[in-house]
């Protein structure tokens, strides 16, 4: 009898191997911590292998009471990181050079040589994407010239899924979904598959390339040696924002969610076409199940949770980010204080890769509250950027927002994300968004769900609190700060 599905959520901080029931309840999660190394300034870059082992680690401690059995479970979901970048040997299993992270800009030279031959527009028409360090293909190219490497022909190129997925199957598969592939520069968004002319142009050879397969559906089987001598189907490969979407029952065209993880994400469902934005968002695969695609439009936030990340780690304002919560209530306001976060650049509906961070309106009588009030303002203030774009490409109004993500269980952030934006916020008390899209496309593999099974949770509701001229001053002190950072 199958009870249970694990989804991996292997994120930008930490890898996670989570258990849902039947019933779509967490049943146990095991988590461990990623390590970021930052050789340069904005450069971020991870160990792949550490990655790997971490994956292998979280799945052995699910079991490591007893009580759940392999032999229960009916498959495996991965959800991950999108954009991160690895190349390894396929004769080797190494990686040929540490998995450079989506946020790192350390291929803007690359993307000014592509700008100057005159690319921009076309790309964009191809992939629904910007030419940006943000996005794989550059990641690839930079590999591939900075590197010494014996013999290319051996070369395999994966995001975090396609990794995984090769180490878990002893080599066997070598894939990669339709969301995951939509953010590498590579796959023409209107076939769904690699376009000749972007691998022209980027200088990669096909041979590199995985195969694109649906989000959900069986795409090999856990060698048993890595799962207690069990075969487990491999079910649903997702990009995890397309997989917080699908968590988050954003099934219709004009349905959309925003998730405050690492960095910051808002999806909105636009229906069975891609829409090409002329505001900066990206047009994306959601995801694609048998005969049913769908797309989103994207905007994307680079520093959002890790914000909070750094005032805890790096300025060791608190020693957990739930204190942050206190401390911002415990002033009435920022006190004339603005945090741009851009410490690897600004995304959409910006795309300046070059601007860093900056802090304005300090005063001696600034303290730790006013900055943590402000870094969680900031990010209220960037996802207002995005909702005003978002309903430019739209033609429509967004009445609601749901959200999700770690610093979704900051109710501060929450209410002042409503009165920023002047519609509802709404908070499902499933936290484990991106995890539940995972389990859920997993599950419809093979038969462990049905699309009637997946219903909207309960849901905490904040509502707008602030009159419309507050609001507009306090964004237009946003805007201009966003436009001082962007002239240093």
């Amino acid at each position: 009898m199958k009870k249970y599905i694990i989804a991996i959520d292997q994120g930008t901080t930490s890898t996670r191997a989570i258990c849902f029931d039947q019933n779509q309840n967490v049943i146990r999660i095991v988590q461990e911590e990623i390590q970021n190394v930052f050789p340069q300034p904005g450069w971020v870059e991870q160990d792949a292998q550490s990655i790997w082992l971490s994956t292998l680690s979280c799945i052995s401690q699910l079991f490591a009471p007893g009580d759940l059995k392999p032999e229960e479970v009916a498959s495996i979901g991965i959800t991950n990181q999108r954009e991160t970048t690895v190349v390894w040997n396929k004769k080797t299993g190494m990686p040929v050079h540490r998995a450079i992270v989506w946020q790192s800009r350390q291929t803007a030279d690359i993307v000014e040589r592509f700008k100057k031959q005159g690319l921009e527009e076309k790309i964009h028409e191809k992939t629904g994407l910007v030419l940006d360090p943000y996005f794989s293909a550059t990641k690839i190219r930079w590999i591939l010239e900075e590197c010494s490497i014996e013999d290319p022909e051996d070369l395999l190129f994966g995001t975090v899924d396609t990794w995984l997925v090769w180490k878990m199957t002893n080599g066997k598969v070598h894939v990669t979904d339709v969301t995951n592939a939509s953010r590498t520069l590579l796959m023409n968004i209107h076939t769904l598959d690699w376009d000749p002319e972007l691998l022209a142009w980027f200088g990669i050879p096909s041979n590199m390339l995985p195969k694109i397969v649906d989000t959900s559906g069986v795409v090999g089987y856990v060698d048993p040696v890595y799962f207690f001598n069990t075969p487990c189907p491999i079910a649903c490969l997702v990009g995890d924002q397309q997989s917080a979407l699908f968590g988050q029952s954003c099934f219709q065209k004009g349905e959309g969610k925003n998730t405050y993880g690492t960095g910051g994400f808002l999806l909105m469902n636009t229906g069975n076409q891609p829409i090409l934005s002329k505001q900066g968002l990206l047009s994306t695969v959601a995801w694609k199940i048998q005969d049913q695609i769908a797309y989103a439009l994207e905007g994307s936030i680079f520093v959002s949770g890790s914000l909070i990340q750094w005032l805890r780690d790096g300025l060791k304002f608190f020693k957990s980010a739930k204190d942050s919560e206190q401390l911002a209530t415990d002033v009435d306001s920022c006190n004339g204080v603005m945090i741009v976060p851009a410490f690897t650049g600004l995304g959409a509906p910006y795309w300046d890769d070059q601007c860093r961070g900056a802090i304005f309106g300090l005063t001696r009588g600034t303290d730790i509250r006013h900055l943590t009030r402000a870094a969680l303002e900031s990010m209220a203030y960037q996802s207002k950027d995005l909702i005003q774009i978002m309903e430019e490409d739209l033609n429509q109004k967004i009445e609601y927002l749901k959200v999700d993500g770690g610093a979704s269980s900051n109710r501060f952030l929450n209410q002042f994300q409503s009165d920023i934006l002047e519609i509802p916020v709404y908070k499902n008390e499933m936290l484990e968004m991106t995890a539940l899209g995972a389990a859920r496309l997993a599950g419809l593999a093979v038969d462990f769900f049905t699309m009637n099974d997946f219903k909207d949770g309960e849901t905490e509701q904040f509502l707008p609190s602030r009159d419309h001229e507050s609001v507009e001053k306090l964004y237009a002190q946003w805007k201009k700060a966003v436009a001082a950072t962007r002239m240093y």
